[in-house]
């Protein structure tokens, strides 16, 4: 007796419409139903009369599963079953509509995929987002420093009231801002450009305003961030990471950028 599995069923003896349903993952009613039709007959029967189908029912069977999972009527997979061709020709036909399907499914996943990405970044960021977007230079520790450092300045609350409906695709493109800012800085540390000079001023501004995307920030106000970024080691430790001495470069530029509006450390 030769037996396989569910749609490569290939029995050398007949099974009953009870083995049939269960090797094919189809109900009884609806196997009553294409033999009523005859789409699938039956070819035997038991001596009591149950039907029995027999290998050639069965592989008949499976392009009738495979064509309504394609999205076939029943009306027209009978005109396919009946045309005048071989088993290759119908696993072709159908390995060309799985294809097509295919290429409609990934396009689909594609656009989901798409529309959950819009849909992440249409809320409010999380802390962990945070971090990894950001590094470990942020966590929570240095959100409570800060916060007991500056928590009872206009700064301080005005941050928390600007930010706080940023939405993940707000604080990427923060990102981006200051990142790009901080390569300007390097370039003109590295071209040895003066601090005192247009370019290094524009860098500074530059600086300044991405700092606005938190709190409005004064000229006066950048310079104390200025003179922080020198005395705090973590702030040094930062900016010297991308490229040494960049921390004092930053530092005297901004300081040169304030005295062109009349500001002094």
């Amino acid at each position: 007796m030769t037996e396989t599995t569910h749609h490569g069923v290939e029995h050398e003896e007949p099974l009953t419409v009870g083995q049939v349903a269960q090797a094919f993952g189809v109900t009884r009613r609806t196997l009553h139903h294409y033999d009523e039709i005859g789409l699938v007959v039956p070819s035997e029967r038991t001596a009591a009369g149950y039907r029995l189908y027999t290998a050639a029912d069965l592989t008949r069977l499976q392009h009738v599963v495979v064509y309504r999972r394609l999205g076939f009527a029943l009306e027209e997979i009978a005109l396919l079953l009946d045309q005048p061709e071989g088993l290759v020709a119908h696993l072709r036909r159908q390995r060309a509509a799985v294809t097509s399907r295919l290429s409609e499914l990934r396009g689909l996943v594609k656009a989901i995929d798409h529309a959950l990405e819009e849909a992440m970044n249409d809320r409010p960021i999380t802390d962990a987002e945070k971090r990894e977007l950001f590094g470990e230079g942020w966590g929570e520790e240095y959100a409570a420093e800060a916060e007991q450092r500056w928590g009872d300045t206009a700064a301080w609350k005005q941050s928390q009231e600007r930010t706080a409906g940023y939405t993940k695709a707000d604080w990427e493109r923060i990102k981006a801002e200051g990142d790009a800012v901080n390569a300007q800085f390097a370039r003109l540390l590295d071209a040895g450009t003066p601090v005192v000079g247009d370019e290094a001023a524009a860098a500074a501004e530059a600086h300044r305003r991405s700092i606005e995307s938190h709190y409005d920030c004064s000229h006066g106000f950048h310079v104390k961030l200025a003179q922080m970024y020198v005395a705090d080691p973590r702030f040094t430790a930062y900016y010297d990471g991308i490229r040494p001495g960049l921390a004092r470069y930053v530092h005297d530029a901004i300081l040169a950028n304030a005295a062109r509006y009349g500001v002094t450390a």
